[in-house]
């Protein structure tokens, strides 16, 4: 089972947008990244999202190049800070690859979880509209893939 996080795109400054939607550079390094994505035949049933539009966007233009089409799906447990406990139980006991669209630091914490058992270490360092691919190798024994930051992909 493989694991895809995927921190949201750059969001314009909440004085400016309280809804904090993507920026138009921001929407254009998730959509470099999506080509990437798509390159690799990914299938996920499922992508998972934050509330927060910023990463409900960044979900929606990446599950634009998945095929077939993987079912979008809002949850209230993704916000930065939130525990990451429930998720982790649910991605450890997942049978189908997953996407998950989201925030640091709550993004980092889930890693961290399943690679070492603690949620303090800090594994991944992913920049807006970064992805880490982590793959499940034995019940609950994970390892990182590949990890891609838009600025590694050609302009």
């Amino acid at each position: 089972m493989r694991l895809y996080l995927v921190r949201h795109g750059e969001a314009n400054p909440k004085e400016e947008d309280p809804e904090r939607h993507l920026t138009p550079a921001g929407a254009a390094e998730v959509r470099k990244v999506a080509a990437f994505l798509k390159a690799l035949d990914l299938e996920v049933g499922e992508v998972w999202h934050s509330t927060k539009t910023r990463a409900r966007e960044t979900a929606e233009l990446v599950a634009k190049v998945i095929k077939p089409k993987p079912l979008l799906r809002e949850r209230q447990d993704l916000a930065p800070n939130d525990p990451i406990a429930y998720v982790e139980k649910e991605v450890t006991y997942a049978e189908e690859d997953l996407m998950i669209v989201g925030h640091m630091p709550f993004l980092g914490k889930l890693a961290a979880a399943l690679l070492t058992g603690e949620d303090h270490a800090e594994m991944i360092a992913l920049t807006q509209a970064g992805v880490a691919c982590l793959e499940r190798l034995q019940e609950r024994h994970w390892a990182v893939r590949w990890m891609i930051v838009p600025e590694l992909l050609a302009k």
